[in-house]
């Protein structure tokens, strides 16, 4: 199968993009610190937060496995401003909330906003991008993550207190709405750019058709497809989480340093998606995918032996940093599984199931941790890896309809 050279992207539309991946992970990372302050205002527990973080993602869900059948009927430049003028509303009632029962409805709202934002850009990207500015997004959504704690720590530390942490992205996003208002024409659906969608002269061919919902949601890869991005999503958030606990309760290292060690977990994630980026585009997408694959099954493996603490810390650091192009990646190739006419409510699928995977499968292992022993962690990311890579080659497998 050829792989033509995607189509230079035009600079204002990938500069938005890059722009709406970091304010996806804005919201992201303002709760965590926040919350001891939204707490004592409101005089909740602390485990209320569950509550903002469950109903959150119920929003999420809905609106990502929505966003592939409404992007038809809106066009992409729509979905994106709609959607990012209802996060914007949902971080303003953060801000004006005077207690926690309208921030739980506005919790909802934010989770529809992110989901569509989230889905619709990836279904984009996977068509108009390459290997590189598709793993640079998310290297970017990252980024969003690690500024949210900033402006929060600024706004309750030395500025007038947390919400004016959520006023500040919810201005963010309300200018990048606008953005992306003035520019819905430019958001036309581009033909996918991998699996030789472009004729041998340069030239793109017409849009597929569109077919029916149940056309799309019968086929066997939609689903290996989707099932792979919650199994990915799962081995990245259940190593970030359990970690700590493994190297500290079960290594015996500090809490200072097992902390250092996951960050850098988290940075190997980064770093990996700008450096293999570049690597993906020179090599291809399915060369640097399976080696990935390949390379997340042997840094569980390492994080699974009854070794000494830096032998797990090395297998952190290679989980992580194999880990990195994966979900881009994977979202890149949808349209070698599926088909160009099936690509984006798949891609829709696909971004809904992850985000349940990951909320799902790291408490499944902290429940088996806790049953078990921390030691548990390491062959559980192996079974992990090891179903991940079987998902993708059965999803490969299968023969991609037209």
């Amino acid at each position: 199968m050829s792989h033509s050279t995607p189509v230079r992207p035009r600079p204002a539309l990938l500069l938005l993009a890059y722009l709406a991946f970091v304010s996806l992970g804005l919201p992201d990372g303002l709760i965590g610190v926040g919350w001891p302050s939204i707490r004592t205002e409101f005089g909740v527990p602390t485990e209320a937060v569950g509550v903002l973080l469950t109903v959150g993602t119920i929003g999420y869900l809905s609106s990502s496995v929505l966003a592939g059948f409404t992007l038809a009927r809106l066009g992409v430049g729509r979905l994106l401003a709609g959607s990012t003028v209802l996060a914007s509303l949902a971080l303003t009632g953060y801000a004006l909330s005077p207690g926690l029962t309208l921030m739980v409805g506005c919790a909802f709202l934010l989770g529809l906003g992110s989901g569509a934002i989230d889905s619709g850009l990836n279904a984009y990207a996977a068509g108009a991008f390459g290997p590189r500015h598709m793993n640079w997004l998310h290297a970017f959504f990252g980024l969003g993550v690690a500024i949210g704690p900033l402006i929060m720590t600024a706004a309750v530390s030395v500025g007038p207190g947390w919400r004016w942490g959520y006023g500040i992205v919810a201005a963010a996003q309300l200018v990048l709405a606008v953005a992306f208002a003035l520019t819905v024409r430019a958001w036309l659906a581009p033909v996918p750019v991998t699996a030789g969608q472009d004729d041998r002269d340069g030239t793109k061919k017409p849009a597929p058709a569109v077919v029916p919902v149940w056309h799309t949601v019968r086929l066997p890869a939609v689903w290996l497809s989707a099932s792979a991005f919650a199994v990915y999503v799962a081995i990245e958030m259940g190593a970030g989480l359990w970690a700590f606990l493994l190297l500290t309760e079960g290594r015996g290292l500090s809490a200072a340093a097992a902390g250092l060690c996951v960050s850098g977990y988290w940075g190997s994630l980064f770093v990996g998606r700008v450096v293999q980026g570049v690597v993906a585009e020179r090599w291809g997408a399915p060369l640097v995918l399976r080696g990935s694959l390949l390379a997340m099954a042997a840094g569980a493996a390492l994080i699974a032996l009854p070794a000494p603490a830096w032998v797990a810390v090395l297998g952190l650091a290679v989980l992580g940093f194999a880990a990195a192009p994966v979900f881009p990646l994977l979202t890149l190739t949808t349209v070698d599984r599926v088909g160009p006419v099936h690509v984006d409510r798949a891609i829709g699928l696909q971004i809904g199931t992850a985000g349940l995977g990951g909320a799902l499968l790291p408490a499944g292992i902290g429940v088996l941790l806790s049953r078990i022993s921390v030691e548990a962690l390491g062959p559980a990311l192996l079974v992990l890896a090891l179903g991940l890579i079987a998902l993708h080659v059965a999803a490969r497998r299968r023969p991609a309809p037209a």
